[in-house]
């Protein structure tokens, strides 16, 4: 069992691997607690494919793909706060214009790139094992942007998610603490692409923390849990991957269904075998 596990670790591209895996599971894993609680699992889908014409474009003019992701999540979180602020539109009708309209967008440049197929496919599946010591610094640093921004803003953040009058009381600026958590995931997402790829990073944010959602009902017990439980998923996954030769991005996104299946099955009370056990009794 020891050589098992130690040895895909002597090689440097599993060591980088993993270090990017477990951190961005726990990344995704504590935004996805806020994407869970307030019912955004669409916003995280879509701001992942929202993604792809920063991706293009970087690659047309042969810049940081992170970089040109990074640009395009942002303005997409900004123009969706500015559609819906107030109440003009509905969040999710604002979503949906502009996603469509990114993703659209981001294809008809991806279709003008001859060798898109080759070159742009990690960016859509993820390619774990490609990630080199920059990417490590990189989604290090955005890390702890992200971690330390839902540290400093909890209570703000737990205030403007399950009370908004109390959140008026306070006088607390809801709409930008809004902008800011629509920026969070922006982020979040650009740091998954590596790992995941755009089009799965929404089963990642939604996954872990659905599972710990079944376990407790108190936010910050949550986030740990499902932080946990990302970042075990992202090490399982990637060891599949390893092993059987398959895509990384999509055996860590299977693991972590795996024990979302197991604890919906068996989570304390909650599960349904406790369940039909009330039932039988």
């Amino acid at each position: 069992m020891i050589e098992w596990l130690l040895t895909p670790l002597a090689y440097g591209f599993m060591q980088r691997g993993l270090l990017a895996a477990v951190m961005v599971g726990i990344l995704c894993a504590v935004i996805g607690c806020y994407v869970v609680l307030r019912s955004m699992a669409f916003l995280g889908d879509a701001m992942a494919h929202a993604i792809l014409p920063g991706v293009a474009v970087a690659y047309l003019v042969q810049g940081n793909l992170i970089v040109g992701a990074l640009v395009a999540a942002v303005l997409v979180a900004l123009g969706i706060g500015l559609f819906s602020r107030q109440g003009t539109l509905k969040e999710d009708t604002a979503i949906g214009i502009l996603f469509a309209a990114a993703l659209s967008l981001g294809v008809v440049l991806i279709s003008s790139i001859k060798t898109y197929a080759v070159d742009l496919t990690h960016i859509l599946f993820g390619n774990v094992l490609g990630v080199n010591t920059g990417d490590l610094w990189l989604t290090a640093g955005l890390g702890i942007v992200i971690l330390g921004a839902v540290v400093l803003l909890y209570r703000p953040f737990l205030i403007i998610s399950f009370d908004p009058v109390l959140a008026a009381t306070l006088r607390l600026p809801a709409e930008l603490l809004r902008n800011v958590m629509l920026i969070l995931l922006a982020l979040t997402v650009v740091v998954s692409m590596q790992t995941v790829g755009v089009g799965l990073v929404a089963a990642m944010l939604v996954t872990p923390a659905a599972s710990a959602f079944l376990l407790t009902k108190r936010l910050s017990t949550m986030m740990i849990i499902a932080a946990a439980i990302g970042a075990f998923s992202s090490l399982a996954g990637l060891y599949l991957s390893y092993y059987l030769n398959v895509a990384s991005g999509a055996a860590i996104i299977l693991a972590a269904t795996a024990v979302f299946v197991l604890v919906f099955l068996f989570a304390p009370q909650r599960g349904l075998a406790w369940s039909f056990m009330r039932r039988a009794a």
